[in-house]
């Protein structure tokens, strides 16, 4: 007989209660996908939105062949004509605690129930409970069956849809360090017996036996970039309701020291460029767009050579994520730039050896190639791992900034500086100033004396 007969009979009927088991867990509550504690303080919109969803009672048994608890059909048994939020707590409480009484009486989803039907209702109550409950049960046995396909998809076939839709959302570069993190977590979790499992099978405490493992193996900042990144996976599956909710979201963000490229003196940058102008002309014009354009190097990659207007003292930056943005090029890095006239416009600017070429490769590879270039560089000044081609945008930045500085307010000199930089708030400015300690005190030895 189906559960939705048996549940709505408990209502109905007194059983008693039997110790706990651990084969099954504790029935919750969903509430389409808000807390109920928090209703009051939802906007109405909020609160129709949460409402048009499925409301329903769930819970997972221990599957006999795998021996892992295993989510089994909602339950709605017609919940979801109520109109109210009062009424379908009250409906769904009475049935979360009528499923308990059931599950510890000794309930199983996958064994003939018939003998626990005889001992927990009597002739009279079983005729009365099963008129009242009938309709419900027509109703719901339909939805039942295609809950359980839902809840039945693999790991794989989730994890493949995700990726698919995350493909459409992200950038290229962005995407493939994403895809690369998931594929990695697909394979631990096979190696951990996971393979052909529903993705209910996954839960909390599985996602931080990973995360730990990546922390031991790499940094505190790579194990909180692959929680990121599973929970953004996690929340595609929410929002396309095959997993009941994101759980990774509430696994806790590690405090990581972040590596910093640290900012080149006066004299160590003259020092580089004299060097780079007799040794490597080109990688000196690729570090001069880093330095007077406030530039990131793989934005540098990015750069063709229509983004060059030459003419309007214009140029033309993709930036991650964002829309094109439009910088003044100023005379100094004007003066540096070759005659464009006759390169291809849809040729990138900077390729290997040339201005103006093609150079058909991932951009992350082609920011790497400048950074193995500049590798000699470092060698030829025994520089350590704490300067990069990143550094010469810290270094003119702060530069920049302690000259406006003389003759502005903190306030007025970030926001000329803003303008420059393209830092879209105040807010993130001020953070960026503060990790390369752009702001620094005037001699404070008299207060001290």
């Amino acid at each position: 007989m189906p559960l939705s007969f048996l549940l709505l009979r408990t209502v109905n009927a007194t059983v008693n209660v039997f110790d706990m088991k651990l084969n099954f867990s504790e029935p919750k509550i969903y509430t389409g996908g808000v807390l109920i504690s928090e209703w009051s303080k939802l906007t109405k919109t909020e609160k129709e939105l949460a409402l048009s969803k499925d409301w329903f009672v769930y819970y997972s048994y221990r599957d006999p062949k795998t021996l892992k608890l295993k989510r089994q059909p909602y339950i709605k048994a017609g919940v979801n004509k109520l109109k109210t939020k009062r009424e379908r707590i009250a409906f769904l409480k009475t049935m979360q605690r009528a499923l308990f009484q059931l599950l510890q009486a000794g309930f199983n989803p996958y064994e003939d129930n018939s003998l626990l039907e005889a001992e927990l209702f009597g002739e009279e109550k079983l005729k009365t409970a099963s008129q009242n409950s009938f309709a419900l049960s027509e109703r719901t046995q339909k939805s039942a069956k295609q809950e359980k396909e839902v809840s039945e998809i693999s790991i794989d076939k989730a994890f493949e849809l995700g990726l698919k839709l995350k493909k459409r959302l992200m950038n290229k570069n962005s995407f493939t360090k994403y895809k690369s993190r998931i594929i990695r977590f697909s394979k631990w979790l096979k190696r951990k017996g996971f393979e052909n499992q529903s993705i209910d099978t996954l839960n909390k405490k599985i996602i931080i036996e990973y995360l730990n493992e990546v922390l031991q193996d790499t940094s505190a900042r790579n194990r909180n970039n692959t929680r990121t990144d599973i929970s953004s996976l996690f929340q595609m599956l929410e929002d396309n309701e095959l997993i009941l909710e994101n759980y990774v979201k509430k696994i806790n963000v590690l405090k990581s020291i972040p590596k910093r490229n640290k900012t080149y003196t006066p004299k160590l940058q003259e020092d580089i460029y004299n060097y780079l102008e007799d040794n490597n002309k080109h990688l000196l014009l690729f570090i001069q767009f880093v330095s007077y354009n406030f530039l990131r190097p793989i934005e540098v990659c990015r750069l063709r050579v229509e983004d060059v207007d030459i003419i309007d003292k214009k140029l033309y930056v993709k930036a991650k994520n964002s829309p094109v943005k439009i910088k003044i090029i100023p005379e100094i890095l004007l003066n540096q730039i070759p005659n464009l006239s006759k390169k291809d416009p849809k040729s990138f600017l900077f390729t290997q050896k040339e201005i103006g070429g093609i150079w058909n490769i991932d951009e992350t590879n082609k920011r790497d190639h400048f950074t193995k270039r500049f590798k000699k560089v470092k060698e030829h000044f025994e520089l350590g791992k704490e300067y990069g081609l990143y550094s010469f945008r810290h270094t003119f930045i702060t530069k920049l900034y302690r000259e406006i500085r003389q003759t502005m307010s903190p306030f007025e000199s970030k926001s000329k500086l803003m303008l420059i930089t393209g830092h879209t708030t105040m807010t993130a400015l001020d953070k960026y100033l503060r990790d390369i300690d752009a702001e620094l005190p005037e001699d404070y030895s008299s207060l001290i004396e």
